[in-house]
């Protein structure tokens, strides 16, 4: 599914820990770190995708996980030209996302890379909030960075039970 401005609907998944760290993935044989994220199938809306794509790549259910919020509007990336494919139809430019930021509730030992139909991962880590940016392939980090801004606003609210201090040392550093 691609749009008419030539964009692949997408979902985006930052996954935290109590302590406001970050669930960082590895792709399976690659040297090359993510956020979990996937496509939007046809007959899905971008909730119901997140779900699916946390499943197939983290093999964590609805259950395991406290969802805090989503970004509001459709984040964009384009791709470096390289990675276009020029004779696919319709031609794919770049990703349009929204981003989900959840909370684990699970014991970490429920992380598992064999749930969907091609494994995305094969390692992973918690790190510092704002570690990714420093990390994601360079064509991301804008898209990354104004998912970061907007949803790790939420991990200093009253209500959310983390500790924001990774969110917060990282604002100063990269604010």
């Amino acid at each position: 599914m691609i749009d008419s401005k030539g964009y692949r609907p997408n979902v985006g998944i930052i996954l935290c820990n109590d302590e406001g760290r970050v669930f960082w993935a590895k792709r399976k044989g690659a040297n090359s770190w993510q956020f979990p994220q996937g496509g939007i199938d046809g007959d899905e809306d971008p909730e119901t995708a997140m779900y699916r794509e946390l499943w197939e790549e983290t093999g964590l259910r609805a259950e395991h996980v406290q969802l805090l919020g989503r970004t509001r509007y459709w984040l964009r990336y384009k791709l470096p030209d390289r990675y276009i494919r020029k004779n696919s139809t319709p031609l794919c430019i770049g990703q349009k996302q929204i981003w989900f930021i959840l909370r684990l509730t699970t014991d970490e030992s429920m992380v598992r890379f064999d749930c969907g139909h091609k494994q995305e991962f094969d390692n992973w880590k918690w790190v510092e909030y704002w570690y990714p940016l420093k990390d994601v392939v360079y064509f991301k980090r804008r898209v990354y960075r104004k998912a970061m801004d907007e949803l790790g606003a939420l991990l200093i609210a009253n209500d959310v039970g983390v500790n924001a201090d990774s969110y917060l040392s990282g604002r100063l550093a990269f604010g």
